[in-house]
């Protein structure tokens, strides 16, 4: 199962290399959104997103003759835009689909000014209270504003990286290198490659915001 709560997945347009993992989340998402040139991940698996937004820009070829015949929204916006596409898809998802998980696959990849804006859209003002996952094959990377439980198998990858700031870690259960009443400064790499000591882990916070990176060797569990 991919997740236990209802999730809007959201196509960026970075590399996915193969993609036949990508298919339990389309069976299971409740909308699919493609940012831009991201929509030739699920027309791969031939399937069409419910919404295509953007400047447009980026279609593969054909794409914008057939586009006529779809029945897919399309939310086109000018290039002279202050937004990445992606960042326009996800404020989109959080405004019609307040109360459900975001699914970003396809962020990673490519340009390396790209992946760190995909990353640090996880921290942007308007996703405040949402829900979103940066979901490759076997990791998946997430804000944590207060508290988290990861799902997971022992010797599974946890790595905690601060963003924006030093972070008062008040205490993690479920971690081989437990942090209790620590802080984990902006800038040193301390936080990296924690490991799972059973299939739950727990990250509660006094202040700050972490990246937690969650890396297994196995198929991830439930969000």
């Amino acid at each position: 199962m991919v997740s236990k709560r209802d999730f809007i997945l959201v196509f960026a347009n970075g590399i996915i290399e193969e993609l036949s993992w990508v298919e339990p989340y389309l069976a299971q998402a409740r909308h699919v959104v493609a940012a831009d040139g991201g929509i030739r991940h699920p027309l791969a698996l031939g399937h069409l997103p419910d919404v295509l937004i953007g400047d447009l820009d980026s279609l593969p070829e054909g794409v914008t003759d057939a586009l006529v015949n779809w029945d897919i929204e399309v939310v086109r916006y000018s290039p002279a835009k202050d937004e990445t596409d992606l960042e326009l898809a996800l404020l989109y998802a959080a405004r019609r689909f307040p109360n459900d998980d975001l699914f970003v696959l396809g962020g990673f990849g490519g340009r390396m000014d790209h992946t760190l804006a995909n990353i640090l859209l996880l921290a942007h003002p308007l996703l405040n209270g949402h829900r979103v996952y940066l979901v490759e094959e076997r990791q998946r990377a997430w804000l944590i504003v207060d508290e988290t439980i990861i799902s997971g198998h022992p010797g599974d990858t946890v790595s905690l990286i601060p963003l924006g700031g030093d972070v008062n870690v008040s205490e993690t259960t479920g971690l081989r290198w437990p942090l209790i009443d620590e802080v984990l400064a902006f800038g040193p790499a301390r936080g990296i490659s924690n490991e799972m000591t059973g299939e739950r882990a727990t990250v509660r916070l006094a202040g700050g915001r972490l990246l937690c990176v969650h890396t297994t060797g196995g198929r991830l569990a439930d969000a």
